[in-house]
């Protein structure tokens, strides 16, 4: 399986000035914006990792995931949530010989944990052998930052406020979050048991 980021968060959609903000940094001088390369980093290093400890995406974009089949026959979780819109289904043959799936074979099930496709008939369209299905879709909490819950913004903004005052620092802090980042996104973390087979 491979999943991979089809657009990304655009540097103007990140909270810069709220972080400054938080960070209490200066405002008014001449090189204000001189630091936002790194504040710019930092933010994106902190949604990164949160989204990483949750399984949710949190701010709205496109990724193509990859499988080489499905892990039942009549439906499939997919790796991060909550999914807003399924685009595309593809599936590839081991000579690359590329067919479209008509969208009108499966659904989607939104969950916040673990969102599926779901065949709308008896069973998914079936993956070619050693070819490979291609599933395009939408994912994120908020389209925009303003729009994320306020704990969830939070703990982006403590998290990037750690790695800018640590951005110095070569050795790893044990490879932990703070505390207060911890318990902030406790409630929005997937639990997966049986190897993510159980839902």
């Amino acid at each position: 399986m491979m999943l991979i980021e089809q657009s990304v968060v655009p540097d103007e959609a990140l909270p810069i000035v709220a972080f400054r903000d938080h960070l209490r940094l200066g405002s008014g001088f001449a090189d204000d914006a001189a630091q936002d390369a790194v504040l710019a980093a930092v933010v994106r290093a902190a949604l990164a990792v949160i989204e990483g400890r949750t399984g949710k995406v949190l701010i709205r974009r496109r990724f193509g995931w990859t499988v080489t089949q499905w892990s039942t026959l009549s439906e499939q979780a997919l790796p991060v949530a909550p999914v807003q819109e399924v685009v595309s289904i593809a599936l590839s043959t081991r000579q690359g010989e590329v067919t479209p799936v008509d969208l009108a074979r499966v659904r989607l099930v939104p969950d916040m944990q673990r969102p599926l496709i779901v065949a709308t008939g008896a069973v998914l369209p079936q993956v070619p052998l050693a070819g490979t299905a291609e599933v395009v879709f939408e994912a994120g909490i908020a389209a925009a930052w303003g729009d994320l819950p306020g704990d969830l913004a939070q703990a982006v903004m403590m998290l990037a406020a750690h790695y800018y005052e640590h951005r110095f620092e070569s050795a790893a802090q044990g490879g932990s979050v703070p505390f207060g980042v911890a318990a902030l996104i406790e409630r929005y973390r997937t639990v997966r048991l049986l190897g993510g087979g159980a839902r």
